[in-house]
């Protein structure tokens, strides 16, 4: 079996060949162009799936906003990709293919690939957030993604944890990515040194070692640590992953595993905070599994 595998994101798109057993047989990366719009971003997509027509089974798509998973379409996406919203990405790709298609959004897709193959496995409760642009979440209850009402749950970095702060692009004041996100950083760094710096630099050692930047790393960590805590009162997870190419640094893993179990309460003390396994490559896994799970269905029907 072959899964023709795509990740849109507002900076690239990745995508490639996966086999039935999640081996990835094929890897490129394009840039998105998400700025030039929705449209744009379709026409790329399209093509890639072009150009495997025929070759693949079926087609999992992982993808930036909100997404509705029954009808593969894009029910909320903010501005990173304009004219986004309401864009019908199974029924483009159907009207256009014989082929089954499967649409999912891009931090849940990311869970379900941990879920089933990196620092979830073995576990059915956990929460899954990356730290990027803003900061994106999943909630993986007994055994299985929960999605909510209407397919929104998640969006932890929309929860307000400063009343009256900084505006988001969501039209909310104080929210949490405004001050966690490795954007939030990156804009602390150079309003307080007045370096520019990118996520990556900031971690270099003639910067890391630097006070005055430190402390602004650690403050900044202080935010994170404030947004799970809400998040472990509530969920009481077994286990809080952790992704986006920031949290590969050892001193922010270690830092926010320690201030959370510093805490004198069990939930706090009980739960493992993990970095997620899987990478980039993440959302191309999980939006395959959950293809293939949907083509066997199918079959079997």
């Amino acid at each position: 079996m072959k899964i023709l595998a795509i990740d849109i994101g507002g900076t690239a798109i990745k995508y490639g060949v996966v086999d039935g057993n999640y081996n990835v047989c094929e890897f490129y990366e394009i840039p998105s162009e998400a700025k030039l719009g929705g449209e744009h971003l379709m026409l790329k997509v399209l093509s890639i799936v072009g150009t495997y027509y025929g070759s693949v089974d079926c087609v999992g798509i992982s993808t930036a906003g909100q997404v509705n998973s029954k009808e593969g379409r894009i029910i909320f996406a903010n501005e990173s990709i304009p004219h986004y919203t309401g864009t019908e990405i199974k029924k483009m790709i159907t009207d256009k293919f014989d082929i089954p298609v499967v649409v999912e959004n891009d931090v849940n897709s990311a869970a379900t690939a941990e879920a089933v193959f990196g620092s979830g496995k073995g576990t059915s409760d956990f929460l899954c957030l990356t730290y990027g642009t803003g900061v994106g979440g999943a909630v993986w209850l007994d055994g299985k993604l929960y999605t909510g009402h209407d397919f929104s749950a998640g969006e932890f970095g929309h929860i307000v944890t400063h009343t009256g702060g900084m505006r988001c692009n969501c039209g909310n004041n104080g929210c949490y990515e405004m001050y966690a996100s490795t954007s939030a950083l990156v804009r602390m760094v150079k309003d307080g040194t007045g370096k520019e710096l990118t996520g990556r630099e900031i971690f270099e050692p003639q910067n890391f070692h630097n006070t005055a930047i430190r402390a602004i790393i650690d403050n900044w960590i202080d935010e994170i640590v404030g947004g799970l805590s809400t998040l472990i009162f509530i969920f009481n997870p077994a286990v809080i992953i952790l992704g986006g190419g920031i949290m590969n640094e050892d001193y922010i893993i270690s830092e926010i595993d320690k201030r959370i179990h510093t805490k004198d309460i069990r939930s706090f003390k009980s739960v493992k905070i993990k970095r997620a396994m899987l990478k980039n490559r993440a959302g191309m896994l999980g939006a395959a599994y959950l293809a293939k799970k949907n083509f066997e269905s199918r079959q079997k029907n």
